[in-house]
């Protein structure tokens, strides 16, 4: 999954605003992003090379729902998000890829620490929800690993947070909301058909699910319990952020109907403040 965003505006060459564009561009990772990246590529090229130790850490991690004993094993709700399927790659590259693209994004937004706890609070659902359908019989009991739950909470919140993401889904590039529209769908489809991969798609829904909560009510369920003179400023810096993209996108549209000299002075210095911004997330 591969992420690209609008070029607000260059200053520099006023020939490239005179119609807006779509730019691709490659995320600078963030410290917990980095780490992520590491940890679930050197698990599994570890577990490749040295198999006893790639047996003993599937078996220790993996979230079983064959056992109600290893149910019970709470450390597996984190440590199955951190495996892959070690006979095919692509299911570490493509959780990979969206880390990489999806997640220095929402860690810039939330910080380190906020971003971790999202991370690992969307895989946990996924393994949770995964067992209780799994032990009721909707979906058959086995093995779950793999950090899609994660994956797909951050393409929910993104989908929130920031609608003018586009992906490319299927080689094709759509907006990040229709692309997670297509998922849920798809995913709800699968496991209504008893696809082989139904529990996945389980875990796939939850992830998405705790993503979309925790963008709209966990900045209310915490407000309601503080003073109001300690009220985190979460929710105020998304209106501000959310407003900012809608006027930058009103004020593209001008500038591709009716060119650069038709903005006024307030329009020019939002498309710069829009650009300040950018700028400033790319250094972080």
């Amino acid at each position: 999954m591969s992420v690209y965003d609008r070029d607000y505006y260059r200053p520099d060459n006023e020939e490239d605003t005179a119609r807006p564009q779509t730019h691709f561009r490659l995320p600078q990772l963030t410290p917990v992003v980095k780490w992520l990246l590491i940890l679930n590529v050197s698990i599994y090229l570890l577990s490749i090379i040295i198999k006893p130790l790639g047996w003993f850490i599937y078996d220790w991690l993996s979230v079983d729902a064959r056992s109600i004993f290893r149910s019970l094993q709470l450390w597996r709700l984190v440590g199955y998000q951190f495996l892959h399927d070690l006979t095919n790659p692509w299911h570490l590259v493509w959780n990979m890829v969206g880390l990489y693209f999806l997640g220095p994004t929402l860690e810039r937004f939330w910080q380190s620490k906020k971003f971790l706890i999202f991370y690992l609070l969307c895989g946990t659902a996924g393994g949770v929800f995964y067992l209780m359908l799994a032990n009721f019989g909707v979906v058959g009991a086995g093995v779950l690993i793999g950090a899609s739950g994660a994956i797909l909470g951050m393409l929910a919140a993104c989908a929130i947070l920031f609608p003018q993401f586009v992906v490319f889904f299927l080689f094709f590039p759509v907006p990040i909301r229709v692309a997670a529209v297509i998922l849920t769908f798809f995913y709800i489809a699968n496991i209504f058909i008893g696809s082989p991969n139904a529990g996945g798609d389980v875990a796939h829904l939850a992830g998405m699910a705790v993503g979309a909560g925790y963008v709209y009510l966990w900045p209310r369920f915490k407000n309601k319990y503080k003073p109001a003179s300690q009220s985190d400023d979460w929710e105020k810096r998304f209106k501000a952020y959310s407003e900012l993209q809608r006027e930058v996108d009103r004020i593209l549209i001008k500038v591709n109907l009716q060119g650069i000299a038709s903005l006024t002075k307030k329009e020019k210095n939002t498309l710069e403040e829009a650009t300040k911004l950018e700028q400033m997330k790319s250094r972080l």
